[in-house]
């Protein structure tokens, strides 16, 4: 009995250190990642949508132009820098950061595909309170399409970089994909995982493998950048992160693309890996909508070849006379 007892106390004595070390890494990761304050910006804006506050800012003056990024908890508006202040000369360009990203709020919820419609549906009516043109990267292109497809007279003209594949956005969440988000969504161990995957030398690869055709091209900055996002508010960008390994943000857009008319161009980096199938599937849907490649980019243009991808944003959202 004596024995029992005292190897239960072991047990219990060994669960509870093993928590408070893991929560002591957790803390001190979440520390460290943001002591180089990368997103700070001086010019900032808050909206307050109903499901947490949306950061955003605002430069130029001309026609409205809504810049958004990519989804992913190490995402932000930061994918923007090169192209704010060359396009706000034509343009009120409104960059926002998507909740559970950059500086916005990353509340404790299933993030979906409806929900960041309704946002950007929201944003434009309450924010910029007229019709406007969308520049998106990677899966926010679906938002946006999405949001046009519900109304059509918030939306001018969609340029999309890098859409995502429509077969990867038919994947709807299944047993593996459900228990997955479950294990992210831990308080410890979850969370731990969360910044093992997150983890610098991760982001440092999802540049010189993912993002850029040279990774040469990759600088510290934006690392720190990207490696900050996903661990502001105490790593609460897991929630986000959780819901896109569950599958919970795809959503199928093929009845929209059918069915807009208004102008779509997308932009494909010449090595991101499958764009000609991907450009194939959505001018199949929607014979108007127009492609180019760009030469010597993969998946981040945006950063890595901003005057290339410029001289192409230019020509699609030149002023309507």
């Amino acid at each position: 009995m004596k024995k029992n007892v005292q190897r239960l106390l072991t047990i219990s004595i060994l669960t509870s250190m093993t928590g408070a070390g893991i929560f002591a890494i957790n803390k001190l990761i979440n520390a460290s990642a943001v002591i180089r304050n990368a997103l700070h910006n001086k010019s900032q804006y808050f909206y307050d949508w109903k499901f947490g506050r949306i950061h955003y800012t605002i430069e130029g003056s001309g026609s409205p132009l809504l810049l958004l990024h990519d989804l992913s908890p190490a995402s932000s508006s930061v994918e923007w820098k090169f192209l704010k202040k060359q396009l706000a000369k034509d343009h009120t360009v409104y960059c926002m950061d998507l909740l559970g990203c950059g500086c916005s709020d990353r509340p404790k919820i299933t993030y979906t595909n409806f929900l960041y419609v309704q946002l950007i549906t929201d944003f434009i009516k309450a924010v910029i309170k007229q019709p406007t043109d969308v520049l998106t990267s990677g899966l926010s292109g679906s938002f946006a399409v999405m949001a046009c497809k519900n109304d059509s007279s918030i939306i001018r003209r969609i340029m999309m970089i890098n859409p995502t594949d429509l077969a990867k956005l038919n994947k709807i969440p299944d047993k593996r994909s459900r228990f997955l988000k479950r294990m992210i969504e831990l308080p410890l161990v979850g969370t731990l995982l969360y910044h093992t995957l997150t983890g610098r030398s991760n982001i440092e690869l999802l540049f010189t493998e993912s993002y850029y055709h040279n990774p040469f091209h990759r600088s510290p900055e934006d690392v720190d950048a990207f490696y900050e996002s996903a661990h502001l508010q105490s790593s609460a960008g897991k929630y986000l992160f959780a819901s896109l390994a569950g599958n919970y943000v795809n959503l199928n857009i093929g009845h929209a693309l059918k069915h807009i008319d208004n102008s779509i161009f997308l932009i494909g980096g010449e090595e991101e890996p499958g764009i000609a199938e991907t450009f194939a599937l959505y001018t199949a849907l929607n014979t108007s909508i127009e492609t180019q490649i760009l030469p010597k980019t993969k998946h981040m243009p945006q950063m890595e070849a901003p005057q290339t991808l410029l001289d192409q944003i230019q020509i699609f959202f030149a002023p309507v006379q």
